[in-house]
């Protein structure tokens, strides 16, 4: 692991890249709705990268949109 590079930071890397693709996919096919799950998919990744980090802003932000993403698919 190089000096600057925080571990696990693949996880990292594949959280944002859902992200965008759910970023995307709520841009330009909403209808298809997908997008509802890569975000639940990012941000579940996201708090993951937070507990192994340690990072508390990481697991209380991305818990939080997670749990709004969740609401908006059973309401």
């Amino acid at each position: 692991m190089e000096q600057n590079q925080k571990p696990y930071q693949t996880i990292a890397w594949t959280a944002t890249a859902i992200l965008i693709l759910a970023a995307i996919l709520a841009s330009f096919v909403p209808e298809l709705e997908y997008h509802h799950w890569a975000f639940i998919s990012a941000n579940s990744l996201w708090v993951v990268v937070g507990i192994l980090w340690r990072e508390q802003t990481l697991i209380v932000l991305n818990a939080g949109l997670t749990i709004i993403y969740i609401l908006g698919l059973i309401l």
